[in-house]
């Protein structure tokens, strides 16, 4: 026999050996783990991620899935009044009307419960916790996700998640990196237990300038670098001008960009109106998508579906 079929045969035997080892290892780990607890990736007929809905169809066609995924960790941060919280309380809404149960974190303590009924939450179903001190939040928000009960749950913010020696001590205190390590320690202790409950965990964020920085953006987001990792889905969130009707503001133009998504392509960017006491504007949202995609038509001010004319400017 040639060395080069001794090779062959010497080749094919370790491969089997190794397949025995294998499934002798894989037996081992399901013996001491459960049933399920590995497994090949082909074997798992549930491959793909449900979504739910953010309330703007726009976004919801940028994100690529639909919605907000499931069993995963979302960040929304942007400006002070850019629609960070009226996007997360539409979230809730559409989970709502699907038959779900959703909790909201209020760190902030500034929940609008006659706005949030506006935008479509049942406030009767809808969870409220007002915690104290960052590891109470974060304790709450563990023990609704482990319960697996809850299929949307709200944290804002995480710059209000203040860790308890910080509320014990003075004023003017230095306590560095303390926010980030309660940040980086919870998710440690959530992700796994927001992908096997299959509970959307959207964490509002704000945005704070770093000092010095010249060249490159000086915008960075509270709590550490933990929840970028984390975040299945960054969303950047920000107002580019506003609507009047005459001489009064009614309304803010919205766009969101899509900084991160571990789930289709990122970076698309969206626009829509954000209308007050209304939330997102699906009539003016539908209008653009419909010129967008040539099924309405635009000239001037004027809207059009094909013969017949829908009106006068967007309002």
């Amino acid at each position: 026999m040639s060395s080069t079929q001794l090779r062959v045969v010497e080749d094919s035997m370790n491969t089997e050996d190794r397949n025995k080892a294998l499934d002798a290892a894989l037996s081992q780990i399901e013996k001491a783990y459960g049933k399920g607890s590995i497994m090949r990736l082909g074997d798992d007929n549930a491959v793909e991620i449900a979504s739910i809905s953010t309330g703007s169809l726009g976004l919801d066609i940028a994100l690529g899935i639909g919605g907000l995924p499931r069993g995963r960790v979302v960040e929304i941060y942007g400006p002070e009044s850019s629609g960070k919280t009226t996007l997360a309380l539409h979230v809730i809404a559409e989970a709502q009307k699907a038959g779900g149960t959703c909790a909201f974190v209020d760190a902030e303590h500034a929940l609008d419960p006659t706005y949030a009924r506006k935008l479509g939450v049942n406030l009767d179903d809808l969870l409220i916790s007002q915690p104290d001190a960052g590891e109470q939040a974060l304790e709450i928000a563990d023990t609704l996700v482990r319960s697996g009960a809850i299929d949307v749950l709200v944290v804002d913010s995480v710059a209000a998640l203040v860790p308890r020696a910080e509320l014990e001590g003075d004023m003017g205190d230095s306590l560095p990196g303390l926010h980030a390590r309660l940040m980086s320690q919870a998710l440690r202790k959530l992700t796994g237990s927001i992908a096997r409950s299959d509970t959307t965990v959207i964490f509002i964020n704000q945005i704070r300038h770093k000092i010095g920085v010249m060249f490159s953006s000086p915008e960075t987001t509270t709590g550490g670098n933990a929840l970028k990792f984390y975040a299945s889905v960054r969303l950047d969130i920000r107002r580019i001008g506003s609507l009047k009707d005459r001489d009064e503001v009614v309304g803010n133009q919205t766009r969101v960009k899509v900084v991160k998504n571990k789930l289709a392509p990122p970076f698309k960017l969206v626009e829509f109106d954000i209308m007050y006491g209304e939330g997102v504007s699906k009539m003016g949202e539908l209008l653009d998508l419909g010129v967008q995609a040539g099924v309405v038509d635009k000239s001037g001010a004027w809207f059009s579906y094909g013969d017949e004319r829908v009106g006068q400017g967007r309002e």
